[in-house]
């Protein structure tokens, strides 16, 4: 994972202006196809495109979890924008996310969209596995997101954060492989979570 650390402004080789954080990412996401460019707390972070496994998670979450999503008025989402609280140009682009069905009308900037349409974000962790066990804890529960689900791959676990107040995450709870857990309420859709199949998709 390439990582650029934010200051005023940052400095691209290719071009001899200085440039926004924004307009750098902007740049990266055009340079590097099939990667995902994130701002996070200021920081400029580029991850590569993920491994089977991780498809074939986000991939069973789809199809079992769409289908009920859909019956509530709800969709299930890959790879849109989030709009964050944290900084003036700070996005993030969950895994796979629960919204309400307006959400276009949600649209804030380049392609992110207003937090308040989340209902739920999922991250299946890859090399950048810090970050979504860390700074995006954080900035989902700032930016008042329900529900975030990490399929932790690292640590072999799936995290569960809930009932986002005062900028954290009051409810976390960690569950191994072998369990399952129920979706929150607060998302709206029905049903049982499976640990092994969020780590492994339609391997077990």
């Amino acid at each position: 994972m390439a990582v650029i650390q934010h200051e005023e402004q940052v400095h691209v080789q290719e071009q001899p202006e200085l440039m926004t954080l924004g307009d750098a990412a902007d740049q990266l996401a055009r340079s590097l196809p099939g990667h995902r460019v994130e701002i996070l707390q200021g920081r400029l972070t580029v991850t590569p495109p993920a491994d089977v496994s991780h498809a074939l998670a986000l991939s069973w979450l789809s199809e079992e979890f769409g289908a009920r999503a859909r019956k509530t008025g709800l969709r299930l989402v890959q790879g849109v924008g989030l709009w964050l609280p944290t900084g003036p140009e700070d996005y993030a682009i969950p895994d796979l996310s629960v919204v309400e069905a307006d959400i276009k009308d949600a649209y804030v900037m380049k392609n992110c969209y207003a937090a308040h349409v989340f209902r739920m974000v999922v991250e299946v962790t890859s090399t950048n596995w810090a970050d979504d066990l860390g700074p995006k804890v954080e900035d989902y529960a700032q930016a008042g997101i329900p529900v975030y689900v990490v399929a932790d791959r690292k640590h072999d676990q799936v995290l569960l954060c809930s009932d986002p107040r005062g900028g954290e995450y009051k409810n976390k709870a960690h569950h191994k492989r072998g369990m399952s857990f129920l979706v929150p309420e607060e998302v709206g859709v029905e049903m049982e979570l499976s640990v092994d199949r969020l780590l492994d998709g339609d391997e077990v």
